[in-house]
């Protein structure tokens, strides 16, 4: 298990209509199998994952700040069907045809969109957010977390504003507070604590309303992502002691997904993506397409 998290060996923006920018960042070979990041909740492009496996397998990570996270433009209003219209002109402009991708905690209902509308070729969940505002979970989630979903669903720009209250240190504080032993012994780790608040600092730069209130409207609130209609593989991790990203470890959401697979990592929680970068990017390299 390699933790380390090193900064990108590329980083820069994408210019699109009207000016608005999109950050981006990249390890591993230029030349590489390309796989797409969409990043956690507030994190910045800087927080990769698999640094010392990316190279071995010849991939080309490329992470993204969302609109009005990082380096990348504010887009007031914007839907899950904006994000993916972002990945696909960036993957035009790139030559990248369907790029495999990644969608890690609130990143994983970007990621499914982008799956929902074929632009990736292939998706690895990893210890996805889940969405909790479907009726089944009306009784599994504790009642302040249930009072903000139905906020997102009856009022979502009431939502934002409650979220708009937060900031970098709220989410250090939250996450550390919410974590198994399993996962703070990642996260307070000093050398990834260090790059993890980095990234929180970076992704807040903009003010939380700018972006982080609007991905967590969106996620919190019903999707408008038509999951059944997922054609590419797909693959979600959970570790089996996660504790806050799906109240079922993501069981019904794999079965809203036609052939869809879901790993359960034992002694793991929602640190996976870190502490198991080399099988899931593995797994998720076995849909790749011939590069002959």
């Amino acid at each position: 298990m390699d933790l380390r998290v090193n900064d990108p060996v590329r980083i820069g923006t994408e210019e699109f209509a009207g000016g608005r920018l999109l950050g981006w960042a990249e390890w591993g070979p230029q030349d590489g199998v390309p796989v797409l990041l969409s990043p956690g909740a507030a994190t910045s492009r800087h927080l990769g994952f698999g640094d010392g496996v990316v190279d071995g397998f010849g991939v080309r990570l490329i992470s993204f700040d969302r609109p009005g996270l990082g380096a990348s433009s504010p887009l007031p209003g914007r839907t899950f069907g904006d994000f993916v219209e972002d990945i696909r002109a960036f993957s035009a402009r790139r030559g990248l045809d369907r790029p495999l991708m990644v969608g890690n905690s609130q990143g994983a209902p970007f990621a499914l969109a982008c799956a929902a509308a074929g632009v990736v070729g292939a998706l690895a969940v990893v210890s996805g957010a889940d969405e909790v505002a479907e009726p089944r979970f009306s009784d599994a989630l504790p009642d302040d977390l249930r009072g903000l979903v139905d906020l997102a669903v009856s009022d979502p720009a009431a939502a934002e504003k409650v979220f708009a209250g937060f900031t970098a240190q709220a989410m250090w504080d939250m996450v550390m507070s919410h974590s198994p032993a399993c996962d703070l012994a990642v996260y307070q780790r000093p050398d990834f604590a260090s790059a993890y608040r980095r990234a929180l600092d970076e992704a807040f730069a903009q003010g939380a309303a700018a972006g982080y209130a609007r991905d967590t409207a969106l996620a919190m609130g019903r999707w408008d992502i038509a999951l059944s209609d997922i054609a590419v593989p797909v693959d979600l991790w959970y570790g089996e002691k996660d504790t806050s990203h799906s109240p079922d470890l993501g069981a019904g959401l794999t079965a809203r997904i036609p052939g869809a697979v879901r790993h359960l990592v034992p002694d793991a929680g929602g640190s996976v993506l870190w502490t198991h970068a080399d099988q899931v990017l593995r797994t998720l390299l076995e849909h790749a397409p011939s590069r002959a």
